[in-house]
């Protein structure tokens, strides 16, 4: 689906206003923006359209300002963990900016930020990485099955 040209919609309701104002018929104003009359009727005291799908919620400044935060942390922002889900994005963007988000909304501005879903490592607090090192060398090659000894050439 191609997007609307809104500099050229705008223009075409200002020249129809401009129209209107000079006391030319609705269906000639038709005529000449290549509209319906329809159009012209129900654009008819309306100046400026509005932009099409939901409005944005945060402005780039606030954009940007919510994006220092993330890269912070969030431990910085007062979460218990490093860890950032959905549920404290909106979280923050609900304290921070007085904005509630759906989910849905939320991953579209995380994306829209250029943050991508990341899933953490589980890895148990008690891993002792020397240890499992070592395991590696001396107790994994003598579980590992060794390859029979074959007598002759292979038939394959």
């Amino acid at each position: 689906m191609a997007k609307r040209d809104m500099k050229a919609i705008e223009a075409r309701r200002l020249e129809g206003a401009r129209l209107l104002k000079r006391k030319v018929s609705q269906a000639e104003v038709a005529r000449r923006l290549g509209v319906t009359r329809q159009s012209v009727s129900g654009a008819v005291g309306k100046l400026r359209g509005k932009p099409l799908g939901r409005p944005k919620h945060l402005d780039a400044t606030q954009c940007e300002g919510l994006r220092r935060m993330l890269l912070q942390g969030a431990l910085a922002a007062g979460f218990a963990t490093e860890l950032w889900t959905i549920k404290r994005v909106r979280a923050l963007i609900k304290r921070e900016f007085g904005v509630a988000y759906s989910s849905t909304g939320g991953w579209e501005l995380l994306r829209s930020l250029g943050f991508t879903p990341q899933k953490p490592e589980r890895r148990a607090l008690q891993r002792d990485e020397q240890a499992i090192v070592q395991w590696k060398r001396r107790q994994w090659p003598a579980l590992k099955k060794r390859p029979l000894a074959r007598d002759g050439p292979s038939s394959s």
